[in-house]
C-alpha cells in the first residue's frame, strides 16, 4: 500500500471526535461534504470571522475522492488567476500544518514540465511568459540539467523543461484533516457520519438541512458534495453538469536509483506522453489520463460508496504506460506494486464550478474541483471572500458556476466532462474548436451559415460563426499558435465591411429586460454611466461596491418604464444573479437573451441595404448615431439600434427568433448587388483592436476598475451609483496600471493573450488580447501596463513564443480616429 493510502487509513482511524456530538439547531453556513474543498471553505470562513459555520460529512472526512488522490501539486494552469490561487494553496500548507498540529506530508521537491516536440515547447514558452508578469518562479532547464535533477529521465526525448520551485507532493488525507482541525481552532465545527437527506428552503429564505441526527436551520448552504455533488444538488432542485471519471495511477516496487539518489526526486509532467509522476517511498507513482475516458456511475453516485477503489483496467492505459516506460526506462524494469483506479469529479471545461448559484437564494457550490490539492486552498479563500465581502479579491470567472446556464444539462455535462478528461494533457490551441457537445443551442440561421462556409464555435452553449470559407468542405483549419488558413478569409470579410457591407449574427449577445415604474431609478443607481432618454442608447460600466468592473453594457430605453441592456453573452447568468440580488418591488427583470436574436449590418453601404428593406427613413438625420426604434425591417418586427462594434457605419437589428430566417433572407436578397458578405467573430475582434475597444472577459473584468480600463470616461459623476466612493478614490490616488493599445513589429504570428509586456527586461504588464488588424495592416494588441509606461509613443517589448518584439503604445485609434465612419 502506498504512503498516500496508508496515511489515509491512519487518519480515518484517528477521527472519532465528532461522533455522538449533538448537532447545533442553527448555523450561518452549512457546508455539505468533507473533502479537501469543503474543509478548506470551513477553515477560511472560520478564520475570517464567521464562527457559526458547520460542515457535515456523510462518512469520514476524505471519503469519495480526496483520500485516494495522487497528491501531486503544481502551479501551472491555463487561466492565470487559477495559477495564482494554486500558488496561494501551496503556500498555505505550512500554515495549516502548524495551526492544526496535523502533518500534511509536504515535500517541496520542485517540479518540471517537459516539452518533447515543438508545439509543447511553444506552449511552455507561453507559460513562462505568463509566469513573468504573475511573479511565479519558473525557469528553463536544459535536457542535460533535467537528467541531473531526475536521473531516471532519458533526456534524449526532450527539447527543454520548465522548472517550478513550488511543485511537489503531499499526503491528501493529512492535508484534509489539517484544514478541518485548523478550522476548529477558529471555531468551525465538523460532523462525520452525518449524511444530509434533504435541503429545503423556507419562506423566509433560510434553509432546513435535514440529517439522520437532526435538522439545522442555516442562512447559507454550500454544496461541496464531490462525487455526490449531483445528488446533493438535486435535493434543492439543481442539476449540476459534472461527471465522476475513472482515473488510474500506478505505484512501483523499489527502484534502486530512487532509493539511492540521496534526496527526494522532483515531480514531473510529460504532456505528449500524457503522464505525471513523482517519488513514492523508494519507488515511483505514475498517473495518466486515458485517451478514452470512462465515466463512472452516470446515473448517480451510490450513497454507500466511500473508501473503495475500482477494479483497475490496465488495458485502458497500456499505450500511455509504453510511452512512460520509454521516457523513464527504469519504470519498465520495476514491478507494479499497486494499480489504483478511483473516481473523481470533472467539470465540462476541467475547471471548478464555484459561487452563488444563479436563480437560487443563498445556495452556493464548490464542485468539480478535480485538482483539489492544487486548488482547494484558493477555492476556500475565494468562497470565503465572496460570501463575507460580497465579491472575491480577484476575477474567478474561469471557476464561476454562472459560466453555465440551463443548456448545460447533465447529459451534456457527461459528454463535455469526458472530453475534457481525455484532453487533460492534450494541447488546446488558441484557434481550436472542440468537437464534443456541439449543437447544444442553435439559431434558425445555423444551417444557412454552415452552407455558406461558416466555421462555428460554441459560446455559452450557442453556436456562432468564427469565419467563413468558400463552402462547408472548405471550413477547416489546423490548430496553431501562429497565423492559420483563416487569415485570408477573415481579411476578405473585413474588406467587405470596410468597402461595402457585411452582416454578423448577434444572437450571442446578452439581453436583459427591465420594466416597471422604478426601472429608471434602479438602473441609474446600479449603472455608473448615463441612463438614456426614450429612443436612445448609451454605453455604461457597471461596478461592484469596491469599484471593480462587473459589466460593460449598452442601455436601450424603449420607454420610460422599459429598458433592455445588451452585453456579454457569457456573463448573462452572472449578470442575472447580480440584478436579482437587490431587485426592488417596483421593477421586473428577466434574462431575455434567448428571446432576441438578430443580425448586425456594418459598412458604408449598410444604410443603403437597410433602406431597401424598411419603410422607415433611415437617413443620417432621421436615424442618428445611438438612436433606436421599434419598427419593421425585412417584413418582420424588430428593435433597430444605430450602433456598431466594427468601427464602420452600422446597425443592430434584433428580432424574435421565429423571424430571424426571414430577416436574413431579406438582407441577403437586398444586399446581393451591394457586395454583401457574412462575417464572423474573428473579423469583429480584429476590427475592434484598431478602435482600441475592450471586450468583456478580456480587457474588461473584475480584476480591473473603471480608471484602469478607461471606462471612467463613460461615468456620470453627478449622480450616486454603486462603487462611486471607491472609484473616486482611484481617481484621486491614481492607479498603477492602465489599458493601452499596442502595435507590434512582428510578422507571421500574433499575440493571443497572456503574453508578458516588458521594459528593460522587466515585466511591466501583460497582453489581454490581440491579432492582425487587416484595415491598417499591422499586428496589434491590447494590454495592461504600468501607468508610467502607458503614454503614447512608449516603446515596449512583447514576448511571443519566447522571442521579444518591439511594441509601441498608441494614443488614439489607428483607424478612423475621430469615429467619422460610424457616425456618418
Amino acid at each position: 500500500m502506498s504512503d498516500t493510502l496508508a496515511q489515509s487509513t491512519l487518519n480515518i482511524q484517528k477521527d472519532e471526535t465528532s461522533r455522538g456530538k449533538p448537532l447545533p439547531s442553527h448555523a450561518k453556513v452549512v457546508i455539505i461534504g468533507g473533502g479537501v474543498v469543503g474543509c478548506s471553505i470551513l477553515f477560511h470562513l472560520s478564520k475570517f470571522g464567521w464562527k457559526d459555520v458547520v460542515l457535515l460529512e456523510r462518512n469520514e472526512l476524505t471519503s469519495g475522492s480526496s483520500w485516494h488522490a495522487a497528491g501531486q501539486i503544481h502551479t501551472i494552469s491555463s487561466d492565470p488567476n487559477i495559477s495564482r490561487l494554486q500558488s496561494y494553496t501551496i503556500g498555505l500548507y505550512k500554515e495549516i500544518e502548524e495551526l492544526s498540529g496535523q502533518s500534511v506530508g509536504l515535500h517541496m521537491t520542485g517540479g518540471f514540465y517537459v516539452a518533447s516536440n515543438k508545439a509543447w515547447h511553444d506552449y511552455l514558452k507561453r507559460e513562462r511568459s505568463k509566469a513573468r508578469y504573475m511573479g511565479l518562479h519558473q525557469e528553463w532547464i536544459s535536457p542535460k540539467e533535467l537528467a541531473e535533477r531526475h536521473p531516471l529521465i532519458d533526456p534524449k526525448h526532450y527539447y527543454a523543461a520548465l522548472w517550478d520551485d513550488q511543485d511537489g507532493d503531499l499526503d491528501p488525507s493529512g492535508t484534509t484533516y489539517a484544514f478541518a482541525k485548523a478550522a476548529k481552532h477558529y471555531g468551525g465545527q465538523y460532523f462525520t457520519h452525518t449524511p444530509v437527506t434533504a435541503t429545503t428552503q423556507r419562506p423566509d429564505g433560510q434553509w432546513e438541512v435535514t440529517t439522520e441526527r437532526g435538522t439545522i436551520i442555516a442562512e447559507y448552504v454550500v454544496n461541496c458534495g464531490g462525487l455526490w455533488a449531483r445528488e446533493v444538488g438535486q435535493m434543492a432542485g439543481l442539476n449540476i453538469p459534472v461527471q465522476p471519471m475513472e482515473h488510474h495511477y500506478l505505484l512501483t516496487d523499489r527502484i534502486d536509483e530512487v532509493a539511492n539518489f540521496g534526496s527526494r526526486l522532483p515531480c514531473g509532467i510529460d504532456y505528449e506522453a500524457n503522464i505525471y509522476f513523482r517519488q513514492e517511498r523508494d519507488g515511483m507513482l505514475l498517473g495518466t489520463y486515458e485517451p478514452v475516458g470512462t465515466p463512472w456511475k452516470v446515473g448517480g453516485t451510490p450513497w454507500d460508496f466511500g473508501h473503495e477503489l475500482l477494479q483497475p483496467k490496465l488495458e485502458n492505459i497500456a499505450d500511455r504506460l509504453e510511452l512512460g516506460f520509454e521516457r523513464i526506462p527504469a519504470l519498465a524494469d520495476a514491478g507494479i506494486k499497486d494499480a489504483i483506479n478511483g473516481p473523481f469529479t470533472f467539470g465540462p471545461d476541467g475547471n471548478p464550478m464555484i459561487g452563488p448559484v444563479p436563480g437560487m437564494h443563498n445556495y452556493w457550490c464548490a464542485v468539480g474541483v478535480m485538482a483539489g490539492f492544487c486548488q482547494g486552498g484558493g477555492v476556500g479563500l475565494t468562497m470565503a471572500e465572496w460570501m463575507i465581502d460580497g465579491e472575491p479579491s480577484i476575477d474567478v470567472w474561469a471557476m464561476d458556476v454562472a459560466r453555465f446556464g440551463d443548456w448545460a444539462t447533465p447529459d451534456w455535462g457527461t459528454v463535455k466532462s469526458t472530453e475534457n478528461y481525455e484532453r487533460r494533457f492534450v494541447m488546446t490551441f488558441p484557434n481550436e474548436t472542440l468537437p464534443k457537445g456541439r449543437m447544444q443551442k442553435t439559431t434558425a440561421l445555423y444551417d444557412r451559415l454552415i452552407a455558406r462556409g461558416a466555421r462555428m464555435d460554441q459560446g455559452f452553449g450557442l453556436e456562432h460563426a468564427l469565419w467563413f470559407a468558400d463552402g462547408p468542405e472548405d471550413a477547416h483549419e489546423e490548430p496553431s499558435f501562429e497565423r492559420n488558413r483563416s487569415h485570408d478569409y477573415v481579411a476578405r470579410e473585413i474588406e467587405a465591411v470596410q468597402n461595402a457591407v457585411g452582416g454578423i449574427e448577434i444572437a450571442n449577445f446578452a439581453k436583459h429586460e427591465f420594466t416597471g415604474k422604478g426601472a429608471r431609478a434602479y438602473l441609474d443607481y446600479f449603472l455608473a454611466g448615463y441612463v438614456p432618454k426614450t429612443g436612445r442608447l448609451t454605453l455604461t460600466p457597471m461596478l461592484t461596491p469596491k469599484g471593480r468592473l462587473y459589466g460593460d453594457l449598452t442601455v436601450a430605453c424603449l420607454s420610460e418604464d422599459h429598458f433592455i441592456l445588451f452585453g456579454s453573452g457569457a456573463m448573462q447568468e452572472a449578470h442575472r444573479r447580480w440584478f436579482e440580488k437587490d431587485l426592488p418591488n417596483d421593477v421586473s427583470y428577466r434574462n431575455a437573451s434567448d428571446d432576441w436574436h438578430g443580425i448586425a449590418l456594418s459598412g458604408p453601404k449598410s444604410r443603403e441595404l437597410l433602406s431597401r428593406i424598411t419603410r422607415d427613413d433611415v437617413s443620417a438625420d432621421a436615424l442618428k448615431f445611438r438612436d433606436l426604434r421599434q419598427t419593421f425591417v425585412g417584413g418582420v418586427p424588430v428593435i433597430l439600434n444605430r450602433i456598431s462594434f466594427s468601427g464602420e457605419l452600422g446597425y443592430e437589428i434584433y428580432c424574435r427568433p421565429q423571424y430571424l430566417l426571414r430577416l436574413a433572407e431579406a438582407i441577403e436578397d437586398a444586399g446581393a448587388d451591394l457586395g454583401y458578405r457574412w462575417y464572423g467573430a474573428r473579423a469583429l475582434m480584429s476590427m475592434r483592436l484598431e478602435k482600441g475597444w475592450g471586450a468583456w472577459t478580456l480587457e474588461f473584468r473584475p480584476d480591473f476598475n473603471a480608471v484602469e480600463s478607461g471606462l471612467d470616461a463613460f461615468i456620470n459623476w453627478k449622480k450616486n451609483f454603486v462603487g462611486k466612493a471607491a472609484t473616486e478614490a482611484f481617481v484621486k490616488e491614481g492607479v498603477e496600471r492602465k489599458l493601452v493599445t499596442l502595435t507590434i513589429d512582428v510578422d507571421g504570428i500574433d499575440v493571443t493573450g497572456d503574453e508578458a509586456v516588458l521594459r528593460g527586461g522587466e515585466a511591466i504588464g501583460y497582453i489581454t488580447a490581440g491579432g492582425y488588424a487587416h484595415r491598417v495592416g499591422r499586428s496589434m494588441a491590447m494590454a495592461y501596463v504600468a501607468s508610467e509606461h502607458a503614454g503614447a509613443g512608449e516603446v515596449l517589448d512583447v514576448e511571443i513564443l519566447g522571442e521579444m518584439y518591439k511594441a509601441e503604445v498608441q494614443g488614439a485609434p489607428v483607424y478612423d480616429a475621430n469615429g467619422a465612419n460610424m457616425r456618418s
